[in-house]
Protein backbone atom coordinates (compact mmCIF):
# COMPACT_ATOMS: atom_id res chain seq x y z
CA UNK A 1 0.00 0.00 0.00
CA UNK A 2 1.33 3.23 -0.75
CA UNK A 3 1.61 6.42 1.50
CA UNK A 4 1.66 10.09 1.32
CA UNK A 5 4.11 11.84 3.40
CA UNK A 6 6.07 15.07 3.76
CA UNK A 7 9.41 14.58 1.93
CA UNK A 8 11.77 17.67 3.59
CA UNK A 9 14.06 19.32 0.93
CA UNK A 10 14.52 22.44 -0.25
CA UNK A 11 15.21 22.08 -3.86
CA UNK A 12 15.67 24.31 -7.14
CA UNK A 13 13.31 22.95 -9.74
CA UNK A 14 10.21 21.32 -8.39
CA UNK A 15 6.68 19.23 -9.87
CA UNK A 16 4.13 20.88 -6.83
CA UNK A 17 5.32 23.49 -4.36
CA UNK A 18 4.59 25.41 -1.57
CA UNK A 19 6.51 28.67 -0.65
CA UNK A 20 7.18 29.91 3.08
CA UNK A 21 6.08 33.43 3.17
CA UNK A 22 8.88 36.20 2.83
CA UNK A 23 9.16 40.00 4.23
CA UNK A 24 12.15 40.92 2.72
CA UNK A 25 11.61 43.22 -0.31
CA UNK A 26 13.87 44.80 -3.43
CA UNK A 27 14.07 48.30 -4.42
CA UNK A 28 15.39 49.92 -7.33
CA UNK A 29 17.34 52.86 -6.83
CA UNK A 30 16.37 56.09 -8.47
CA UNK A 31 18.31 59.11 -9.46
CA UNK A 32 18.65 60.85 -5.95
CA UNK A 33 18.48 58.36 -4.07
CA UNK A 34 20.92 58.30 -1.35
CA UNK A 35 21.68 54.95 0.84
CA UNK A 36 21.37 57.01 4.52
CA UNK A 37 17.80 58.04 2.80
CA UNK A 38 16.77 54.56 1.73
CA UNK A 39 17.89 53.11 4.98
CA UNK A 40 15.52 55.65 7.02
CA UNK A 41 12.80 54.92 4.92
CA UNK A 42 12.94 51.62 4.92
CA UNK A 43 13.29 51.31 9.17
CA UNK A 44 16.85 50.09 8.28
CA UNK A 45 20.82 51.33 9.92
CA UNK A 46 22.88 52.13 7.21
CA UNK A 47 25.22 49.81 8.48
CA UNK A 48 22.56 47.22 8.41
CA UNK A 49 21.75 47.97 4.78
CA UNK A 50 25.60 48.10 3.59
CA UNK A 51 25.59 44.28 5.45
CA UNK A 52 22.84 42.30 3.78
CA UNK A 53 23.93 44.16 0.06
CA UNK A 54 27.53 43.32 0.90
CA UNK A 55 28.27 47.31 -0.03
CA UNK A 56 31.81 48.32 1.31
CA UNK A 57 30.96 52.32 0.61
CA UNK A 58 27.73 54.56 0.78
CA UNK A 59 28.08 54.93 -3.31
CA UNK A 60 24.87 53.52 -5.56
CA UNK A 61 23.36 53.97 -8.85
CA UNK A 62 20.44 54.50 -10.49
CA UNK A 63 19.11 51.22 -11.34
CA UNK A 64 20.70 49.29 -8.48
CA UNK A 65 18.52 46.69 -6.84
CA UNK A 66 19.16 46.97 -2.60
CA UNK A 67 17.82 44.32 -0.73
CA UNK A 68 15.85 45.75 2.61
CA UNK A 69 14.02 43.36 5.36
CA UNK A 70 12.91 43.75 8.97
CA UNK A 71 15.50 44.36 11.59
CA UNK A 72 14.91 42.25 14.38
CA UNK A 73 17.12 42.24 17.81
CA UNK A 74 17.46 39.13 20.19
CA UNK A 75 18.73 38.74 23.46
CA UNK A 76 20.38 35.24 24.03
CA UNK A 77 19.13 33.27 26.71
CA UNK A 78 20.89 30.73 29.00
CA UNK A 79 20.39 27.41 26.92
CA UNK A 80 20.15 28.94 23.64
CA UNK A 81 22.22 27.87 20.63
CA UNK A 82 22.38 29.28 17.39
CA UNK A 83 20.91 27.00 15.53
CA UNK A 84 17.67 27.22 17.70
CA UNK A 85 17.38 30.66 17.02
CA UNK A 86 18.45 30.47 13.23
CA UNK A 87 15.31 27.94 13.51
CA UNK A 88 13.03 29.87 15.38
CA UNK A 89 13.44 33.09 13.05
CA UNK A 90 13.60 31.20 9.14
CA UNK A 91 17.16 32.20 8.69
CA UNK A 92 20.33 30.01 8.93
CA UNK A 93 23.23 29.96 11.19
CA UNK A 94 25.74 31.10 8.43
CA UNK A 95 23.09 34.22 8.02
CA UNK A 96 23.60 35.43 11.88
CA UNK A 97 27.21 34.68 12.11
CA UNK A 98 27.80 36.85 9.45
CA UNK A 99 25.32 39.50 10.47
CA UNK A 100 27.08 39.85 13.76
CA UNK A 101 30.69 39.08 12.62
CA UNK A 102 30.93 35.94 14.52
CA UNK A 103 33.61 33.89 13.96
CA UNK A 104 32.46 30.61 16.03
CA UNK A 105 29.15 28.62 17.14
CA UNK A 106 29.84 29.92 20.76
CA UNK A 107 27.34 32.21 22.38
CA UNK A 108 26.70 33.47 25.71
CA UNK A 109 23.44 34.92 27.77
CA UNK A 110 22.98 38.84 27.72
CA UNK A 111 24.50 38.70 23.81
CA UNK A 112 22.69 41.17 21.19
CA UNK A 113 21.85 39.82 17.90
CA UNK A 114 20.68 41.55 15.20
CA UNK A 115 18.69 39.22 12.71
CA UNK A 116 16.97 40.51 9.20
CA UNK A 117 13.96 38.92 9.28
CA UNK A 118 12.29 36.81 5.50
CA UNK A 119 15.83 36.64 3.92
CA UNK A 120 15.23 32.64 3.31
CA UNK A 121 12.80 30.43 1.67
CA UNK A 122 11.90 26.55 1.83
CA UNK A 123 9.81 24.38 -0.19
CA UNK A 124 7.50 22.00 0.95
CA UNK A 125 7.52 18.91 -1.71
CA UNK A 126 4.65 16.44 -1.59
CA UNK A 127 5.08 12.93 -3.28
CA UNK A 128 3.52 9.49 -3.08
CA UNK A 129 6.14 6.32 -2.99
CA UNK A 130 6.13 2.97 -0.77
CA UNK A 131 5.66 2.17 2.61
CA UNK A 132 8.81 4.40 4.03
CA UNK A 133 11.27 2.57 6.23
CA UNK A 134 10.83 3.76 10.26
CA UNK A 135 11.21 7.13 10.86
CA UNK A 136 13.20 8.40 7.76
CA UNK A 137 10.93 10.63 5.40
CA UNK A 138 13.68 11.95 2.76
CA UNK A 139 12.69 10.18 -0.01
CA UNK A 140 15.69 7.70 -1.99
CA UNK A 141 18.16 9.08 -5.10
CA UNK A 142 15.72 7.59 -7.51
CA UNK A 143 13.25 9.57 -7.04
CA UNK A 144 13.80 12.06 -10.13
CA UNK A 145 10.47 14.51 -9.06
CA UNK A 146 12.48 15.97 -6.08
CA UNK A 147 16.09 15.51 -6.78
CA UNK A 148 16.20 17.65 -9.98
CA UNK A 149 20.04 18.55 -9.76
CA UNK A 150 22.66 16.19 -7.68
CA UNK A 151 26.02 18.07 -6.65
CA UNK A 152 29.65 15.77 -6.23
CA UNK A 153 30.17 15.01 -2.69
CA UNK A 154 32.50 16.90 -1.17
CA UNK A 155 36.21 15.96 -0.48
CA UNK A 156 36.89 14.66 3.14
CA UNK A 157 39.49 16.49 5.34
CA UNK A 158 41.97 15.15 7.60
CA UNK A 159 43.01 16.44 10.93
CA UNK A 160 45.48 15.82 13.50
CA UNK A 161 43.74 14.30 16.28
CA UNK A 162 43.58 16.18 19.69
CA UNK A 163 42.81 14.87 22.89
CA UNK A 164 39.27 14.81 23.78
CA UNK A 165 37.86 17.38 26.46
CA UNK A 166 34.32 17.45 27.90
CA UNK A 167 31.66 20.04 25.55
CA UNK A 168 30.78 23.39 27.06
CA UNK A 169 27.23 24.28 27.85
CA UNK A 170 26.81 26.59 24.72
CA UNK A 171 27.55 25.52 21.80
CA UNK A 172 31.58 25.29 21.19
CA UNK A 173 33.11 23.14 18.63
CA UNK A 174 34.73 20.12 20.15
CA UNK A 175 38.17 19.04 19.77
CA UNK A 176 38.19 16.83 16.46
CA UNK A 177 39.54 13.53 15.32
CA UNK A 178 37.99 14.05 11.84
CA UNK A 179 36.16 16.65 9.93
CA UNK A 180 33.92 16.56 7.06
CA UNK A 181 31.83 18.64 5.14
CA UNK A 182 28.17 17.26 4.34
CA UNK A 183 25.19 17.82 2.84
CA UNK A 184 22.26 18.33 5.39
CA UNK A 185 18.77 17.92 5.49
CA UNK A 186 16.43 17.17 8.34
CA UNK A 187 14.22 14.61 9.15
CA UNK A 188 10.81 13.72 11.69
CA UNK A 189 9.70 10.57 13.38
CA UNK A 190 6.03 12.68 13.49
CA UNK A 191 4.65 11.25 10.23
CA UNK A 192 2.19 8.44 9.67
CA UNK A 193 3.23 4.84 9.29
CA UNK A 194 6.68 6.09 11.10
CA UNK A 195 8.10 3.98 14.10
CA UNK A 196 9.89 6.38 15.93
CA UNK A 197 12.37 3.29 15.82
CA UNK A 198 16.02 4.39 14.78
CA UNK A 199 18.30 1.56 13.11
CA UNK A 200 20.33 1.83 16.35
CA UNK A 201 17.41 1.17 18.65
CA UNK A 202 16.28 4.56 19.58
CA UNK A 203 12.87 5.35 20.22
CA UNK A 204 12.61 9.18 18.98
CA UNK A 205 9.16 9.43 19.73
CA UNK A 206 10.00 8.75 23.17
CA UNK A 207 13.26 10.81 23.49
CA UNK A 208 12.14 13.67 21.49
CA UNK A 209 14.96 15.68 22.91
CA UNK A 210 17.28 13.37 21.61
CA UNK A 211 19.92 14.70 18.84
CA UNK A 212 21.05 12.07 16.24
CA UNK A 213 21.59 12.18 12.88
CA UNK A 214 21.03 9.86 9.84
CA UNK A 215 24.33 8.75 8.17
CA UNK A 216 25.81 6.22 5.47
CA UNK A 217 27.91 4.28 7.84
CA UNK A 218 30.32 3.58 5.21
CA UNK A 219 31.42 7.67 5.58
CA UNK A 220 30.30 7.74 9.30
CA UNK A 221 29.82 4.31 11.25
CA UNK A 222 26.60 3.80 13.04
CA UNK A 223 26.87 5.02 16.69
CA UNK A 224 29.79 7.54 16.44
CA UNK A 225 29.95 10.30 18.31
CA UNK A 226 29.64 13.47 16.58
CA UNK A 227 29.68 17.52 16.60
CA UNK A 228 27.26 19.37 13.73
CA UNK A 229 28.04 22.46 12.76
CA UNK A 230 24.88 24.37 14.44
CA UNK A 231 23.18 21.28 15.66
CA UNK A 232 25.58 20.46 18.40
CA UNK A 233 26.88 16.99 19.69
CA UNK A 234 24.79 13.92 18.33
CA UNK A 235 25.01 10.07 17.62
CA UNK A 236 24.92 8.55 14.34
CA UNK A 237 22.20 6.32 15.27
CA UNK A 238 20.30 5.87 12.02
CA UNK A 239 20.48 4.99 8.26
CA UNK A 240 18.19 6.00 5.34
CA UNK A 241 18.02 4.95 1.79
CA UNK A 242 18.84 8.28 0.35
CA UNK A 243 21.54 9.07 2.85
CA UNK A 244 24.76 8.23 0.87
CA UNK A 245 28.36 9.10 0.73
CA UNK A 246 28.67 12.63 2.07
CA UNK A 247 24.86 13.42 3.36
CA UNK A 248 23.03 13.81 6.36
CA UNK A 249 19.76 14.13 7.71
CA UNK A 250 19.73 15.87 11.44
CA UNK A 251 16.50 14.78 13.42
CA UNK A 252 14.43 17.23 14.69
CA UNK A 253 10.67 16.74 16.59
CA UNK A 254 9.26 19.20 15.21
CA UNK A 255 7.48 18.49 11.24
CA UNK A 256 8.05 22.43 10.69
CA UNK A 257 10.82 23.05 11.82
CA UNK A 258 12.33 19.43 9.76
CA UNK A 259 10.68 21.75 6.73
CA UNK A 260 12.53 25.24 7.53
CA UNK A 261 15.79 23.41 7.99
CA UNK A 262 16.06 23.19 4.21
CA UNK A 263 19.40 21.56 2.61
CA UNK A 264 22.57 23.27 3.66
CA UNK A 265 26.45 22.75 3.73
CA UNK A 266 27.51 21.93 7.58
CA UNK A 267 30.70 20.48 8.42
CA UNK A 268 30.52 17.64 10.50
CA UNK A 269 33.29 16.47 13.36
CA UNK A 270 33.42 12.71 14.24
CA UNK A 271 34.41 12.83 17.93
CA UNK A 272 34.95 9.04 18.05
Amino acid sequence: MLKKFVSILAVAVLSVTVSANVQAASITVQKGDTLWALSRANNMSLENLQKINNLTTDLIHPGDVLTVAPEKRYTVIQGDTLWDIAMNHQVTVSQIKDWNQLHTDLIHPGLNLVIFEGLKTTNIVLTEQPEPAPVTVVPTESEPAVEATTEPAPAVQEQAPAPAESAPAVEAAAPSSKEITVEATAYTASCEGCSGITATGINLLENPNQKVISVDPSVIPLGSKVYVEGYGEAIAGDTGGAIKGNKIDVFIPSKQDAINFGRKQLKVTILN
